[in-house]
């Protein structure tokens, strides 16, 4: 996948200021080849980590978002 350092920016700043459900969302439902969810940038490990630390995905946030988009 091919980002530029800009993109990567924006999405640092994005990912540092979503809510756990945001995240969540995000996580089940992005397409596939997911900038945040290719492990080869550091946008992965970013989103893992404020994620967990936001206390991940809770089977109350799982049941609010449902599975479809």
């Amino acid at each position: 996948m091919t980002i530029t350092n800009d993109e990567i920016r924006s999405w640092e700043k994005t990912i540092d200021t979503m809510t756990q459900e945001e995240m969540a969302r995000l996580q089940r439902f992005a397409s596939g080849g997911h900038p945040v969810f290719d492990s080869s940038l550091p946008l992965y490990d970013r989103f893992q980590k404020r994620f967990q630390e936001l206390g991940g995905m809770t089977p109350e946030i799982s049941k609010r978002i449902g599975w479809k988009s």
